[in-house]
């Protein structure tokens, strides 16, 4: 009887201690006064949870009892007017909506070119690959995700 009556204080204070060293969260460490001013914004904004099934916010059920929230900033006439221009300067449009192609890919003949980037040359390449060859810097198989010099560290050389 001694022992189980030890063994129910032990897991009592231990669940105690677990719980406190939860809470004490050292990164959301809040004053009274933050706590209070985030407690009245969620109230005057309607967020927080009234239904807890659903998860439903306040805001949300009686969207008319609570301030709006505000919008993203969005763009000016300008910026639209410019990238509306740009869009039909390079076909950069939807022209069919169950294939979404663009008008630059129906008639590619209409519109300019779009410039490729400057990719590595032929040399650049093959410098690049007999070097991942020697350092044993290449995939090994897809299973693993593990490169040859971690399969076979014997067979690279590691100062390199």
């Amino acid at each position: 009887m001694n022992r189980s009556y030890f063994s129910a204080i032990t897991l009592a204070v231990a669940a105690l201690v677990a719980g406190h060293a939860m809470a004490a969260d050292a990164s959301a460490a809040k004053t009274r006064e933050q706590v209070k001013a985030e407690l009245a914004e969620a109230i005057r904004t309607g967020d927080f949870v009234v239904n807890s099934e659903t998860q439903q916010k306040a805001n949300e059920l009686n969207p008319g009892l609570y301030p709006a929230k505000s919008a993203a900033q969005g763009k000016t006439r300008e910026q639209v007017k410019a990238e509306l221009a740009e869009a039909l300067r390079t076909g950069d449009f939807v022209v069919n909506g169950e294939t979404h192609q663009k008008a630059n890919e129906v008639n590619p003949g209409l519109y300019p070119a779009k410039s490729a980037a400057q990719g590595k040359t032929r040399e650049q390449v093959k410098a690049e690959l007999a070097e991942a060859l020697r350092t044993g810097n290449i995939m090994a198989d897809g299973e693993t995700g593990l490169k040859l010099n971690q399969l076979y560290p014997q067979r690279y050389n590691r100062n390199i």
